[in-house]
């Protein structure tokens, strides 16, 4: 999940912005957007708040002009807010920035039901297992020897390149990937334990990206971070929730754990655990595949 880029007016010195960064004030310290939107619209009206950084404690409010935000910007900075619970609030123009590609890195919404994401073949089970089975899941893998990635842990069972056990350290994620069609079937299922995570899913259109790596011997192939032609969803996994991937999920949709220590998810401030523990399960295929997807699959190529 991404958020947007927002840095300091380029000019003269005192130069205005319809943007005011709001340090101390956000989710993560009991204030929602909608209730900051409200405090500030006694200056003008507010065209909107975002999430300055993954903090949840600094925003970024957006006026519709820029008389607006000074008006705000001379009230509040350095002063006891009393309808933000007398907070003193540290306020400082701002503005958009594009990305290197020119365009905003925007957020993509973050949903809490599979149903949502209107993905085909894309399913999320909650409270899977139980805590006392999550327990001991976990003391039977911690039992168990660990293999050092370049920034997590994993375990294998079976097939050496099949990361069946992954240990995800605060802040850690994954990169974008579809697993290899001609490796395994066409169910994945991944048990999320330990910590929570958001998983994001795009979806390229046909020509939009090229794999780095074909061979049926690899469990992902990559692609560019961003690309220009893709749909993106993203939702949320709780500890001992159940994910599916089948069909145009499993085949079609990229899927990656961006790499954040705090998510927002639905104007909430979620925090990482200290670690997420995945249990992968997969069943090997050794026959070419025969899927819907050619421009996605490695047999077709």
């Amino acid at each position: 999940m991404g958020l947007p880029r927002f840095g300091r007016p380029k000019g003269v010195e005192g130069e205005l912005s319809p943007n005011l960064f709001v340090a101390n004030c956000g989710p993560a310290v009991g204030y929602s957007h909608d209730t900051i939107a409200s405090v500030f619209s006694a200056f003008g009206e507010v065209k909107g708040v975002c999430a300055a950084d993954e903090s949840g404690a600094r925003v970024i409010v957006s006026y519709c002009d820029e008389s607006s935000a000074r008006v705000a910007l001379e009230a509040l900075d350095g002063h006891p807010c009393p309808d933000l619970g007398g907070r003193s609030l540290h306020i400082r123009y701002s503005v958009l920035q594009p990305t290197s590609q020119g365009k905003v890195n925007d957020s993509v919404p973050v949903s809490l039901v599979a149903l949502d994401l209107n993905i085909p073949g894309l399913y999320l089970l909650h409270d899977f297992v139980s805590p006392k089975e999550e327990e001991e899941l976990l003391a039977a893998v911690d039992d168990k020897p660990w293999k050092s990635l370049a920034k997590r842990r994993v375990q294998h069972y079976g097939y050496e390149f099949c990361y069946e056990v992954n240990e995800y350290p605060r802040g850690v994620g994954l990169s974008p990937h579809i697993d290899t069609h001609s490796a395994f079937e066409g169910f994945i299922f991944s048990l999320s334990l330990a910590g929570p995570c958001i998983m994001e899913f795009r979806r390229y259109t046909e020509g939009a990206w090229l794999p780095k790596d074909t061979s049926s011997t690899s469990t992902m192939v990559q692609t560019p971070e961003n690309g220009p032609n893709f749909l993106r969803r993203a939702i949320y996994l709780p500890p001992r929730s159940m994910l599916l991937l089948s069909g145009e999920a499993r085949y079609a949709w990229h899927h990656y754990i961006p790499h954040h220590k705090i998510d927002l998810v639905k104007d909430s401030v979620v925090r990482r655990g200290s670690r997420r523990v995945s249990f992968t399960f997969r069943k090997a295929k050794t026959d070419p595949c025969q899927c819907e997807f050619p421009q996605y699959c490695d047999s077709h190529r």
